[in-house]
């Protein structure tokens, strides 16, 4: 279906920095395909994930070629027939190779990572210590090679179909307000800090 194609890189970077979840597919040694759900993250010009030094998928993605699945499923085009209908999507896949960040901009990266989860949220909370940037693997892949997609339209019911008397339409998901629960274990007296208001929609 080559008219849900689009090469419009606005569309693609407004996907990759609502979608929190990217899957990375790669091959590893034996040449057993893998893939790998993990948090995602556009930083500049490249896309970012991370894991633990010791990760052996994170390893194998290293300077290797891999692809980055992302999709945002946003609601169901409603036909009427169970045939017609199709959800309502922006899906895209990334390809390339991973490189490792070091230093600052491997600060930097995990900073984008964070704010990205949870916006604010850094100016609440410690930096991280020299002993967790040591344990945490960072890799970026430039965002040179994609494919996008968008799906959006409207039922496309046969004749008779839309002579007949069921209902057609869309159904959008919208954005739904967060849950917030207090940890078991935190202290009485501390309030819910303003970056995880603001994702349940609070003042």
């Amino acid at each position: 279906m080559p008219e849900l194609m689009t090469k419009n890189r606005d569309v693609l970077n407004a996907l990759l920095d609502s979608t929190i979840i990217g899957h990375v597919a790669y091959v590893d040694e034996d040449g057993a395909p893998g893939v790998l759900p993990t948090a995602v993250a556009r930083f500049g010009g490249s896309l970012i994930v991370h894991g633990s030094t010791g990760s052996r998928w994170m390893r194998l993605v290293s300077g290797a070629p891999a692809a980055v699945s992302v999709t945002s499923v946003d609601g169901i085009v409603v036909a009427r027939s169970a045939f017609e209908s199709s959800l309502i999507y922006r899906s895209a896949v990334l390809f390339g190779s991973f490189r490792v960040l070091e230093s600052t901009e491997k600060a930097d990266a995990l900073d984008a990572l964070t704010e990205k989860l949870i916006p604010g949220r850094l100016s609440e909370v410690r930096q991280n210590t020299k002993k967790e940037l040591a344990a945490t693997l960072v890799l970026s892949m430039p965002i040179d090679e994609w494919s996008a997609r968008v799906s959006d339209g409207w039922p496309e019911d046969a004749t008779d179909d839309i002579a007949g008397d069921a209902w057609a339409g869309q159904v959008r998901f919208g954005k739904q307000p967060a849950t917030v629960l207090d940890a078991p274990d935190l202290r009485r007296g501390i309030p819910t800090p303003d970056s995880v208001n603001a994702l349940r929609g609070t003042d």
